[in-house]
């Protein structure tokens, strides 16, 4: 009796055939909403603080000091399962399913291992670490209110975001949406009523947060223990074996130093701008870092719906595909970049009129944003390249590019630009463009020399086992 391949279940996509513009939009749009709905869990509580009658400004501050935790939070998610997801698609796209399986599993319980840990280390170093990362005497208290609820709800949000990229990585993107619309929609129908009606604040503002992705959790066990999905969480794989998860944490510390390298950039912002601009300026760069966090998410869409596209074909050996999908990426992600970067020139205070009616701030954050987001023109050109590498397995390279643009270029600029420059602020905000430039200027070149050079006889070998898996399970 024939079983039906990966490629035949998953959602009714076909991943190895079926065209590359239509299978993208499908696999995107959805990705794409989803991850616009992901961010308002933290949008959404910004602009709701930021709106608080008398303690609007402060409380918004001391929120916008707590993502580095937050970010690092959902870092140690991506370094789990940012690598694992994709080479499940690689060893789908080779037709062995056990091990795309176990890989799922074992880093389900790496999500569980891991919330443990970063749940005690919040709660017990919170205090400290916001003081360290720009809380000043009047933010601290909302800082610490906040952050203190969104701990205890840190396995939550290792299960949801973590394990929903294996339903996308299936081919399931649209189930992934729903998992994240899920609890954004409750998150916007409780935080008015905790945050105003309840009169909790910051803490209302948190514990709606917690328990919409409680809810989002949750949906996402149903989903890959039902009959709807292909991979299944079983505890028969549960057992951790170094062999198959020391290649998926390799891949995903590209990722995972993406986002945990934000959290650096924070707080590197955040007490240089303390120190030269004061509350303000980090008031201004708690709105920049919400701009540009919920703008750059179409782009983030776009590369988690070619994912399982290029990884699949990549495990499949099959080279036209996968330069068909990225020249589509990479056009896509260019337009939005270039289309974004010249409507935040034009308007700036439109934008961040979003976050805050306070009229000082209004104006330091028109003028800030206009320097932060220059270089996002071209930006478009580095994720899609950067994300490609990802996808295609490519550890090291995707790994050092992570590395360079935000370790090597942009937290010694944040540092040094100042010191050369009259107005200290402006030389701060200011490292952004210029690493955001350079970057995406080497990002691209370091690519053009993998796809000329290695990717060739890596599509060869792959399409050698996919073969011989395939003569296999015929047998």
């Amino acid at each position: 009796m024939k079983t039906k391949s990966a490629n035949q279940t998953n959602n009714k996509v076909d991943l190895g055939s079926a065209p590359i513009g239509k299978l993208l939009l499908k696999l995107a749009i959805p990705c794409i909403t989803a991850q616009i709905i992901n961010v308002l869990y933290n949008i959404v509580d910004r602009m709701y603080i930021g709106h608080i009658p008398h303690i609007g400004s402060d409380a918004l501050t001391g929120v916008g000091v707590t993502m580095p935790l937050i970010t690092a939070i959902a870092a140690f998610a991506s370094l789990i399962c940012m690598g694992s997801a994709p080479r499940s698609s690689i060893f789908l796209g080779q037709n062995n399913k056990n091990v795309a399986e176990r890989i799922m599993n074992q880093s389900f319980v790496l999500l569980i291992i891991v919330a443990i840990v970063l749940t005690a280390g919040v709660l017990i170093f919170g205090p400290n670490l916001l003081s360290a990362f720009g809380a000043s005497e009047a933010t601290l208290p909302y800082a610490w209110s906040y952050i203190q609820i969104y701990a205890l709800g840190t396995i939550f949000v290792q299960i949801a975001l973590g394990m929903n990229a294996f339903i996308n990585s299936q081919g399931y993107s649209q189930w992934g949406m729903l998992t994240v619309c899920i609890g954004a929609i409750l998150n916007i129908i409780l935080d008015p009523i905790f945050i105003f009606t309840l009169n909790m604040g910051v803490r209302g503002a948190a514990l709606a947060t917690i328990i919409s992705q409680g809810v989002s959790a949750a949906f996402v066990f149903w989903f890959l223990c039902s009959k709807h999905s292909y991979l299944h969480i079983n505890p028969k794989f549960f057992k951790i074996s170094w062999h198959i998860v020391a290649p998926c944490l390799a891949l995903g510390l590209s990722p995972f130093i993406m986002q945990i390298t934000e959290s650096v950039l924070t707080i590197s912002f955040n007490s240089s701008l303390l120190r030269y601009g004061g509350d303000l300026a980090v008031g201004s760069m708690t709105i920049l870092s919400s701009v540009m966090q919920f703008a750059l998410l179409p782009l983030t869409g776009l590369t988690q719906g070619a994912q399982p596209i290029l990884s699949y074909n990549f495990g499949a050996g099959n080279k036209e595909r996968i330069i068909q999908t990225f020249k589509l990426l990479l056009v896509c992600c260019l337009v939005y970049s270039i289309s974004l970067c010249a409507f935040c020139e034009i308007a700036p205070r439109s934008v961040a009129m979003i976050f805050s009616s306070d009229a000082q701030l209004l104006d330091y954050t028109e003028w800030s944003l206009r320097i932060y987001i220059a270089g996002v023109a071209i930006f478009g050109m580095q994720i899609a390249c950067q994300q490609t590498f990802v996808a295609l397995g490519n550890a090291k390279t995707s790994l050092f590019l992570a590395i360079f643009r935000k370790i090597i270029l942009l937290i010694p600029l944040i540092y040094i630009l100042p010191m050369f420059v009259e107005n200290k602020v402006f030389g701060v905000f200011l490292a952004e463009p210029i690493s955001d430039i350079v970057a995406a200027t080497t990002t691209a070149i370091v690519f053009v020399k993998y796809a000329k050079n290695k990717l060739p006889k890596l599509l060869a070998e792959n399409l050698k086992k996919s073969q011989a898996q395939k003569q296999a399970a015929q047998a």
